[in-house]
């Protein structure tokens, strides 16, 4: 008797397998007419040691396998952490895949991708059917190791890397000269935060991923706790005045950080780089609730600074810090308006004009005219300049 074979929702098993963590490789060949191919694999996989056996399962949808299956070779490139950008470059494109990508021929004429961790020349011997996918048994003809770093990673619908304990322990350490740097700072915030009234942070960029609160002061009857928390994920609209000093590509790079943005979204987090670029600072506005609108994206700042979080809870945190209730327009001030103002930053210099410092005011007062907020931004002003010289020095 022939058992039934139960009926299974894509959509969770996608997510309970997303549990497992999987290797990126880009497959590559030459075609018979010489065009260059590739594509991106996530299932690979070691099948034999003798003889030399490996496997990888594309999709039986992809026109590109098509191609690879007929080329008398192919090479397996496995990526490290730092070629995400190139795997999802290739990932987008539809042809002329390895334009503008460093390559050089594999021992059996297959491209080897300059930066990978890992290569691997291939035969494919046989192709069996899987489902909706191949499975490509391929006989291993050369391999070799390229850039020993830590691997690309592909863990529930996100890419991340390996990373052992004493290497986490050196990155958290990079705080260490900003954390110097910033003590130095401690007297002028402390006199902005009691001539304001508010907190005043002074925010370093660890790496153009992530900022930290180097250095805190706070006014009368400030909520120390009730801030972004010392860590924070520099994805829009956090490190907007740090990414303004960087080229368009740079923000480009920093807008795809984060949830998927709507255009709408991007057109405003534009308008802030260009904003910032022309007048030197920006703000956020509350809304009606006044400061219960930072309570989610306090709360995901808080949760980003514990670390160790999976890629579901990134993405989760990523989407509350994103689409918070903070209106983050970038507008002339009026006078004769009146605002509710989230924040004030402005990006500090380095000795190479480089904006690695910013400094954050928040919890001001609220419903204050238009030529109350022009006061603060001018008194801003020249403190940036004071924190240039004494964080030079």
């Amino acid at each position: 008797m022939q058992q039934s074979v139960p009926q299974i929702d894509p959509a969770k098993f996608r997510n309970v397998l997303g549990h497992y963590p999987t290797g990126v490789t880009i497959v590559t060949g030459i075609s018979e007419s010489d065009e260059v191919l590739a594509m991106v694999v996530g299932t690979f996989t070691s099948v034999s040691i003798e003889p030399p056996l490996v496997a990888f399962l594309p999709m039986k949808s992809s026109r590109t396998f098509q191609e690879l299956s007929r080329c008398a070779s192919v090479c397996v490139n496995v990526l490290t952490g730092d070629q995400e950008k190139l795997g999802r470059l290739i990932a987008s494109r539809r042809e002329n895949k390895l334009d503008g990508v460093e390559w050089e021929y594999s021992p059996n004429g297959a491209p080897i991708l300059t930066g990978s961790l890992a290569w691997l020349d291939v035969r494919i011997s046989d192709t069996i059917e899987a489902g909706d996918h191949w499975i490509a048994m391929c006989q291993v003809l050369d391999l070799g190791v390229g850039d020993a770093s830590p691997p690309l990673i592909f863990f529930q619908g996100g890419y991340g890397r390996f990373m052992v304990k004493s290497l986490v322990a050196r990155v958290d350490g990079d705080n260490v000269g900003p954390v110097r740097r910033g003590a130095r700072a401690r007297r002028i915030l402390e006199r902005v935060a009691t001539e304001l009234g508010g907190q005043v942070q002074l925010m370093a960029a660890l790496s153009p991923h992530e900022l930290v609160a180097v250095a805190t002061a706070q006014g009368a009857c400030v909520n120390a706790t009730d801030d972004l928390g010392e860590r924070v994920p520099m994805i829009p609209p956090i490190g907007d005045t740090y990414v303004a000093g960087g080229s368009d590509e740079d923000v480009e790079e920093w807008l795809s950080r984060g949830p998927r943005l709507e255009d709408h979204e991007r057109d405003l987090f534009w308008g802030r780089i260009e904003f910032c670029r022309k007048h030197g600072y920006l703000a956020s506005f509350l809304p009606q609730g006044g400061r219960s609108s930072y309570e989610a994206m306090a709360a995901a700042a808080q949760r980003f600074a514990q670390g160790n979080l999976t890629p579901a809870e990134e993405r989760e945190l990523s989407e509350a810090i994103a689409r918070g209730a903070v209106g983050y327009e970038a507008q002339e001030i009026d006078d004769d308006a009146t605002y509710s103002i989230g924040s004030i930053v402005m990006p500090v210099p380095d000795e190479h004009q480089r904006p690695i410092f910013t400094i954050r005011v928040s919890q001001l007062p609220h419903e204050v005219p238009g030529t109350r907020v022009k006061e603060w931004i001018s008194h801003l002003r020249p403190v940036v300049q004071e924190l240039a010289q004494t964080l030079a020095e």
